[in-house]
Parts: structure tokens; C-alpha cells; sequence
């Protein structure tokens, strides 16, 4: 089934999520879901895929704390970071190894560290706290919407780097804390994704997802001059903290194809080469058209509450990508080989402590 915009992906989903809700549990889902751009599900989430079952959303402090006494802060502010926090209500009375426990969680993630400090009835002590301005310290509070009896933990790095470590503790705190129900079920639309990345190490922009999704319309004249600046009609359907589908509006017209295509890297004479009779459809006049892939085993795993999706995955493969219950993949004749042109690598055999499980 092809859609052509947003609206009529969702609205269809939305309908077959409703349907398999109400058969399998006898719950009746709210709809239409939430939206919500991939821009602020990291700002406040620090996922693509958040859980938005409880708040304990993470809070922006970089313009508060830019000229702070705290080194840490201005430095990384100065090197182009961020500084950002979570307010884990109630956590005051975590002793100094809960504290370094979370830290150890932090560097695991990449962080260089774990900043903290505790708001009680004498204002904001210990940690950080004696390098923090009273302005610094108000602000803070706020707009954590701290009280009596929580503890605010600070990471201060890059932005993706912040957003992954604050993200993942924000979930590592909803399960030690107990704030959710495996009963309640949160949908939201992530929307308007990053068309573009650029590879850290080459420089070179590549696609954030594939080079076939429309960008925005808004956004077509920044392909050549600003790349990170577009936006494409890309979407996921979340639940609970996972991802239960994906899709997008494609590209259906030949001159921003290419365009793309170019910002990524391929020539004309490559694109031709390698892509030719796409772009050669689009000049028959390909209508606008889009679609979204659901993955059913996740969903399974969702609606039987089970933790893993392997256990919900029909045929799970072991880390050699061996399939157990057919044997494959098999082997091939050598003179099927031959005939289709193929040479198999040599195999490795596992190393010291390594298995199929």
C-alpha cells in the first residue's frame, strides 16, 4: 500500500495498532498518538526512541552555567558542548557509593563524568554545589522543578555524548525507581530526523537513514550550502522506549534525488550508473508516495511482556548469524559457486571463550 502524506501513514497505523490492542489485551488506545520532533525527543529525552511513561525529562543548563566558576562547565561551553542535567526526585538520600555507581554508568557511556548535588531544606549542598552562584543555583532549581529530597545529576560534553549518557541513566532510574507500570503503554510519532550526518572522521555528509526520503520542503534550499540543516519526512512509531516501526515520504522527483545523491557523494555519472532506472521512473511522473515498516516480532514482544526480542523472534539467529532450527546457512556446491562467480572467505573459527549463544 503506498500513502502520500504523513497524515494518511499515521492515521492507518494508528488504526492498526488499535486493533491489535484491543484483541490481544482489550485495551483502547487513545488516538491520534502524540507527535514529537526528533529534535526535542533528544533535547529532552536523549533518545530517538523515548519513553514518555513518566516525566524526569532532562533540563538544558548550558546559556545558565556558561560563565560558571565550575571549570568543567565553562570549558566545555567554550568548546562548543552542552551542559545538561536530570533531576532524580527523591534520590537525596543515595550514599556516596549509589552516587558512584552512577558515575561508573557514566563513563561506561561515554561521559568524562558525573557532576551532582542535593537540594534539601538548607538550599543546594554537597557536590558541585560550592562553585554554583546563588543566580546559578535558582535557576537550577527551577527549572529542574527540584524540591526537598532530590539530587541533581550534570553531565557536561558533547551534545550526543550528553544526550546518550542522561538518556540512558533516565531509563536506568525509571526501573531502579519503579515509576512505570508494565500495564501502561505510551505511543508517539518521532518525526522530521536529520536527512544528513557527517562522518567524524572523513568529514563527508552521509545519509542518517537511507538517500531516498523526501526532505522538507522548507529545508530544499539548504541541501547545497547547509546539509545538517535539513530535515526529511522520516518517522518512527514508539512505544515504551522502543521502536515498532518506521518509514518515510520518498523523494519522487528526479532533480532532488540527484541533488541528494550529490551531497553524499555520488556523481551524475554514478548515479546514472548505479541508479539510472530509478531516476529514469521519476521522469514518467512517479506520484508522491511513502509507506512504513512495522516490526511484528517487537510488537509481540511488547504485548507479552517479555524483555528481549529474541524471545519473540521466530527463528533467532546465534552471534555467528547461524539459524538452529534450520541449519543454515548451509553449504553450497563449489560448482554452483563458480557458475554465479562467488569465492568464499576463509572460515574463522571462534576464539578462546567464544560460543553459538
Amino acid at each position: 500500500m503506498s500513502f502520500v502524506t504523513e497524515d494518511d501513514v499515521f492515521g492507518v497505523a494508528e488504526g492498526l495498532m488499535q486493533s491489535i490492542w484491543r484483541a490481544v489485551r482489550g485495551d483502547e488506545l487513545t488516538v491520534p498518538f502524540p507527535r514529537l520532533p526528533y529534535r526535542d525527543a533528544m533535547l529532552r529525552y536523549g533518545s530517538d526512541k523515548p519513553d514518555v511513561r513518566f516525566g524526569m525529562e532532562i533540563v538544558d543548563l548550558t546559556d545558565a552555567v556558561r560563565e560558571s566558576e565550575f571549570r568543567v562547565f565553562r570549558a566545555t561551553i567554550e568548546g562548543g558542548g552542552v551542559v545538561r542535567c536530570l533531576n532524580a526526585s527523591g534520590c537525596a538520600v543515595w550514599s556516596r557509593k549509589d552516587i558512584d555507581t552512577k558515575e561508573a554508568l557514566a563513563k561506561k557511556w561515554g561521559a568524562k563524568g558525573l557532576a551532582w548535588a542535593k537540594v534539601g531544606t538548607a538550599g543546594v549542598t554537597g557536590g558541585i554545589s560550592k562553585f554554583l552562584s546563588e543566580g546559578e543555583v535558582a535557576t537550577i532549581v527551577e527549572r529542574a522543578s527540584a524540591t526537598d529530597g532530590d539530587i541533581i545529576l550534570f553531565v557536561a560534553d558533547r551534545e550526543a555524548t550528553v544526550a546518550r549518557v542522561l538518556g540512558n541513566l533516565r531509563v536506568v532510574l525509571r526501573d531502579e525507581l519503579s515509576l512505570v507500570s508494565p500495564d501502561d503503554f505510551a505511543f508517539t510519532w518521532v518525526t522530521e530526523f536529520p536527512l544528513f550526518a557527517r562522518n567524524e572522521e572523513t568529514g563527508a555528509w552521509e545519509a542518517e537513514h537511507h538517500m531516498f526520503s523526501m526532505p522538507r520542503e522548507q529545508d530544499l534550499e539548504f541541501l547545497e550550502t547547509d546539509p545538517g540543516r535539513v530535515l526529511g519526512r522520516l518517522y518512527d512509531l514508539v512505544c515504551n522506549g522502543f521502536e515498532l516501526a518506521s518509514g518515510s515520504i520518498r523523494i519522487h522527483r528526479r532533480d532532488i534525488q540527484e541533488r541528494v545523491m550529490k551531497v553524499v557523494g555520488i556523481t551524475a555519472a554514478d548515479a546514472d550508473r548505479r541508479f539510472g532506472f530509478l531516476l529514469k521512473a521519476f521522469e514518467y511522473g512517479a506520484p508522491p508516495h511513502g509507506g512504513l515498516a512495522p516490526g511484528l516480532d517487537r510488537i509481540i514482544m511488547l504485548l507479552t511482556g517479555e524483555d528481549g526480542i529474541r524471545d519473540t523472534i521466530a527463528f533467532p539467529k546465534t552471534y555467528r548469524g547461524l539459524s538452529l532450527m534450520d541449519g543454515s546457512p548451509s553449504d553450497v556446491e563449489q560448482e554452483v559457486l563458480d557458475e554465479l562467480g562467488i569465492r568464499l572467505a576463509e572460515k574463522r573459527e571462534p576464539a578462546a571463550g567464544e560460543n553459538d549463544d
